[in-house]
């Protein structure tokens, strides 16, 4: 079976490089599992010594940045922590929003359960913001975008779940890892159960644009990730369907 690739170029020079990175990879060193394949170790082939500037989950595709040198780091870094970077992430949900647009603003405790999940906590929890909007609902679906003010671990998925919504392919979140199949969103279906391959069978969270300073020139940059093919293809085939296209939305 052919590999997909671990990640791929959008942006590179001296300074930095920005990779799309896989679902299913690490973005840095984990605790917990050394050995769990990581994105940065995959492109220090090509690039040499990569510094971590923010993290992705494991199961989340999209946008990521490094550093190549210290002083890039040091810079990109700061740009983080006071909040001048914009992160926005599509997502494909179960249900229906009751809103068009929101913000989840409750404060959140990572690792706060058995399951070491992130909870909303009042008492004990950081200040948390995500600003959600419902880019068009598609049958059982919706596509929403998230752009997370802060960035607490599993932020999006615990804002979501604080409004009783849940990413499609999230068990820890929202209990379920049922796949995408075109036999349960197409009424004409008419293939082989047996032979069927899921269209989506991993978490539907795509790290989508991401915009920040060059650490160097100052310059404003805008990154966009296009969709990985799976997410790509319950996009097609959802807009064929139902109608709502994330891109065409955003692009309008």
């Amino acid at each position: 079976m052919k590999q997909t690739p671990a990640y791929t170029v959008l942006f590179a020079d001296e300074a930095l490089v920005v990779l799309n990175k896989k679902s299913g990879l690490l973005t840095a060193a984990d605790r917990y599992d050394a050995e769990a394949p990581r994105v940065d170790t995959a492109a220090e082939a090509e690039f040499g010594r990569l510094f971590a500037v923010h993290r992705l989950d494991r199961d989340t595709s999209g946008a990521v940045i490094y550093a190549r040198t210290a002083q890039a780091h040091q810079l990109l870094c700061a740009q983080f922590e006071n909040r001048q970077v914009t992160k926005i992430y599509h997502a494909l949900i179960n249900g229906r929003p009751a809103w068009k647009q929101f913000r989840a603003d409750s404060p959140l405790l990572p690792d706060g359960d058995a399951r070491h999940r992130t909870v909303v906590s009042k008492r004990h929890g950081k200040p948390s913001q995500t600003d959600f909007t419902c880019l068009g609902s598609c049958g059982m679906f919706s596509w929403i975008e998230a752009r997370p003010l802060t960035g607490r671990t599993h932020q999006i998925r615990a804002h979501l779940a604080e409004q009783h919504l849940s990413i499609v392919c999230d068990p820890l979140y929202g209990g379920s890892i049922k796949p995408v199949r075109l036999s349960d969103i197409k009424r004409s279906w008419k293939g082989d159960p047996f032979e069927e391959r899921p269209l989506l069978s991993r978490l539907a969270l795509h790290a989508y644009r991401i915009e920040f300073a060059h650490p160097l020139t100052e310059e404003a940059l805008a990154v966009t990730a296009p969709y990985p093919k799976d997410m790509d293809a319950v996009r097609k085939q959802l807009a064929k369907l139902f109608g709502p296209d994330p891109l065409a939305v955003i692009q309008a």
